[in-house]
Parts: structure tokens; C-alpha cells; sequence
């Protein structure tokens, strides 16, 4: 399996564009004075994917991916703006390695003579006793 390319990361940390807003939940006074969480924005089409990743990216995304082809990820985990950056780089980062995985062939499963005789005769089985029911008459 091909590892994931890096530059397609760095490509997408140079293009990201960072604001920081108000982040809810317990932490104080400081929550309402400081903007500590942050949204990230990344121009997916600007980054060059291809269809595949592109289409894997989309679907791991979900409703983080606008309709015009924008990756948003905010992250209000920490206290402190560095954190949430760094943070939110990271997710940002996995998620485009996570993309870029093929994901792995299934292999067929192949059942030699005996286990498909065990089969069908289960299958057969199953069928007698489905045929069994039916609607009850009352012999009056």
C-alpha cells in the first residue's frame, strides 16, 4: 500500500486560512473575554486531489465539506489559542492521510465442495421449515 504524500498536507497547512472564535463550555470568565477556539478553512480544490481522494475526503468529511469545496474543522478542545491551532492542524493533517489510503480489496471467499453441500442442505432445511407455516384452519 502506498503511503499517504506528505506534500499534500503542507500544501493544504500553506493554503489554510485560521479564525478565531468564541468557544463555549466550562472554562470561566476567560471563555467569554478570550477567542480561543478556531476554524480552519481549507480550499480543497485548490489542493489538486485526485478524483478517488478527493471522493474518500469528501465522504470521511461529511458535513465539515461546504458545497463549494471548503474543509472546515474547528476545534474548541483547549484553553489556549496555540492549542487549538495545533490541534486543529493535526485533524486537519489525518484527515488528508486518511483519505489518501486505498482501502483494502476484499478478498472473495471461496468455499470448497463439502462446505457448499453443508449450504445448500442448511438452505434446504430452512425452506421446508418456512414452508411448513401457513394460516392455521380450525376443523369445526
Amino acid at each position: 500500500m502506498p503511503e499517504p504524500d506528505p506534500a499534500i498536507a503542507e500544501r493544504a497547512l500553506a493554503i489554510a486560512s485560521e479564525s478565531f472564535i468564541a468557544a463555549s463550555g466550562p472554562g470561566g470568565q476567560n471563555v467569554n473575554k478570550v477567542a480561543t477556539a478556531v476554524q480552519l478553512r481549507v480550499d480543497v480544490f485548490a489542493l489538486r486531489l485526485s478524483p478517488q481522494v478527493f471522493a474518500r475526503l469528501k465522504t470521511l468529511a461529511g458535513s465539515r465539506m461546504t458545497a463549494r469545496g471548503e474543509l472546515m474543522i474547528a476545534a474548541r478542545r483547549f484553553r489556549t489559542q496555540e492549542a487549538n491551532r495545533a490541534d486543529a492542524r493535526e485533524r486537519l493533517v489525518e484527515l488528508l492521510k486518511e483519505a489518501q489510503r486505498l482501502p483494502e480489496k476484499r478478498a472473495k471467499s471461496r468455499l470448497n465442495r463439502v462446505g457448499r453441500e453443508q449450504r445448500l442442505a442448511g438452505k434446504k432445511l430452512r425452506g421446508t421449515v418456512k414452508a411448513a407455516r401457513g394460516k392455521v384452519t380450525r376443523d369445526d
